[in-house]
This record gives C-alpha cells, sequence and structure tokens, in this order.
C-alpha cells in the first residue's frame, strides 16, 4: 500500500485513482491528516506500508524522520523544482529519493523496488533463479517467459516473492493488496485469488509453489537450485511486455 501525502486534494486524488489503476492499493492524506494517522497507527497497519510518497506542503521537512521512528518503508518525496538547493534538502530532511515531477507512475514503483532491494544487499532472493518479479507492473517471468497475471494476483505474488520463505497471514495479503482502509471486500477474497494464482504457477513450475496451512496462512516456497526447463512448444511466442497500459496520462504533475 503506498500513501500520499499532500495538502492539494487534486493531487493526492489524481495519485490514488493512478495506483489503482496499477493494481497498487493507497491513499492520500492532507498533512493534518496523516499526523494523526501516524501517531495512532498498529504496526500491521504501518507493516503493510510500502512507501510513503511525500508532496509538497508546510513542515514537510519534519515528516521523514518522523515516519522513520516507525516504519522502515521507502520515503520519496516528490518536488514540482528542479533546483539543486530544494533537492539537497530533502535528502537531508531523511528521504529516501527525490523525484521531479511530473513522473510516471510505474517509475515511483521501480524507485521503491531499488530502495527495498538495495536494503536488502546485492544477493537475490532465493526464489529468483527460476521466477523473476519487476516490482513495477511488468509480467513476471518464468525460464525466461512472461506469465500474464491479472493485477491483484500479481501483486500477491510481488509481496510473496518479498516474503519468500515466510508464513504470512491472509490478512497481511489483504492489506498489501486491497489496503488497511477497504471495507468494500471480505478478507475471504484472498482465497479465491491465491488458489488461482497457485495453479498458474503450478502449470509452469510443475509443482506447487504456494503451501497453505489452515489457521496459519500461506507461503511461497521456491527451490533455488535448478533453473525452469520449458518444453520446446513452449518457446513460440516469448516476449518481454508490459500489458497493464495505465488508462489516463502517463505522467504525473504535482498539481497547480
Amino acid at each position: 500500500m503506498y500513501i500520499i501525502v499532500d495538502d492539494r486534494e487534486s493531487v493526492t486524488n489524481s495519485y490514488v485513482g493512478g495506483l489503482v489503476r496499477e493494481g497498487v492499493s493507497s491513499i492520500g492524506f492532507s498533512s493534518n491528516e496523516f499526523w494523526d494517522w501516524l501517531r495512532t497507527a498498529s504496526e500491521p497497519d504501518l507493516a503493510a506500508v510500502d512507501a510513503f510518497l511525500v508532496g509538497e506542503f508546510d513542515a514537510r521537512g519534519s515528516l521523514p524522520r518522523a515516519v522513520r521512528r516507525r516504519s522502515s518503508a521507502p520515503i520519496i518525496a516528490m518536488s514540482s523544482q528542479k533546483m539543486l538547493k530544494s533537492t539537497l534538502e530533502l535528502f537531508e530532511s531523511g528521504v529516501d529519493d527525490v523525484v521531479h515531477v511530473p513522473i510516471h507512475l510505474r517509475e515511483i514503483l521501480a524507485r521503491t523496488a531499488a530502495i527495498a532491494r538495495r536494503r536488502l544487499g546485492d544477493a537475490p532472493r532465493p526464489c529468483e533463479t527460476r521466477i523473476q518479479v519487476f516490482f513495477n507492473g511488468r509480467d513476471p517471468e518464468i525460464g525466461g517467459r512472461a506469465l500474464t497475471l491479472p493485477r491483484r494476483e500479481l501483486r500477491i505474488l510481488e509481496y510473496m516473492v518479498s516474503n519468500h520463505g515466510k508464513w504470512i497471514t491472509k490478512t497481511q495479503i489483504f492489506n498489501a493488496v486491497y489496503g488497511i482502509f477497504e471495507s468494500t471486500f471480505d478478507e475471504s477474497v484472498i482465497e479465491s485469488h491465491v488458489s488461482k494464482l497457485r495453479k498458474k504457477l503450478r502449470d509452469r513450475l510443475g509443482f506447487d509453489a504456494i503451501v497453505a496451512r489452515r489457521y496459519v496462512g500461506y507461503r511461497l516456497d521456491i527451490p533455488a537450485n535448478d533453473p525452469i526447463e520449458l518444453q520446446v512448444a513452449d518457446f513460440g511466442n516469448v516476449s518481454m511486455r508490459m500489458n497493464r497500459t495505465p488508462a489516463g496520462p502517463a505522467m504525473y504533475s504535482a498539481g497547480n
């Protein structure tokens, strides 16, 4: 889940709508609303946050360090000023990255993934010799061949890859996919999504990559030792493609 903080409602609505179209849950806060939420948010709610996108508002320089006391999620500042002084001040305030608007949302997703990789180190995740997930809306690849997934199944796979080998609960997956403020859907919808994803992975990998245990949750378990051996027929039309073209403007500005 992405949290956007900006005192301009039109800006937060624009980013939230764009992220939702990319299959990423998000919510926008004004600065006052965000401070109230940060003080009272539970640890599970904070753990569901993928990144904080910091727009423009008074006293935003004090936000990064306050967030860091409660969360290790990447903090990305969005600036409309392409000035060295402004950029340096943002980094000095404690943000992990600075982007200049307008910017494509997929670039923000890619930057978030890059920050997370740097924190984990350069070593690949145990499953990445068999399945490659890009964390930017692009289809995952197994044995070099794209596996097209609906957005929510892709988000579940991304979350499971990030937590490879760990047991994760249905609630954790729901929060990652739908967000902590979602009330339209019930958590039981996750069972259907995981079941469909599990079958698609089994058809491609030849074994059950997702282990399910009642009252415990789910675990992605992909051995890293051997590469995937695809049948010759599987290579009929292998291509790398971005199959989720955002509806609406590609570039997101900071508003007026």
